[in-house]
C-alpha cells in the first residue's frame, strides 16, 4: 500500500536585529515563542527548536545574519541590521 504524504510548507518571517548575534535562548523570547526563560530552556532541550535545519539543544547558541530558526512550521531568518565593515 503506498501512502501518499504532503508536507505543509512553512511559513517564513524575517527577524531583525540590531546586534551582530542574538542567542537562541534570548532569541525565543524576543520573538514571543516562549514566555519565560524556562519554556525556552524546555523548547531548545526538548529538539522542538531547529537552528540552519538541525536540532538544536544549545540555549547559548550564537545566531548570526542568515541563520534560519525553525519553530512550530514557521522559518525565522535572522536578518542583522549591524554593518560589519572593519
Amino acid at each position: 500500500m503506498k501512502i501518499k504524504v504532503k508536507a505543509k510548507e512553512h511559513k517564513k518571517e524575517k527577524a531583525e536585529i540590531n546586534t551582530d548575534y542574538i542567542q537562541l535562548q534570548a532569541f525565543l523570547k524576543f520573538m514571543g515563542i516562549a514566555e519565560t526563560g524556562g519554556q525556552a530552556k524546555e523548547l531548545i532541550q526538548d529538539g522542538i527548536i531547529r537552528v540552519n535545519g538541525e536540532s538544536c539543544t544549545a540555549r547559548g547558541k550564537k545566531l548570526r545574519n542568515g541563520d534560519v530558526v525553525s519553530a512550530f512550521s514557521v522559518d525565522y531568518e535572522i536578518v542583522s541590521t549591524v554593518n560589519n565593515e572593519n
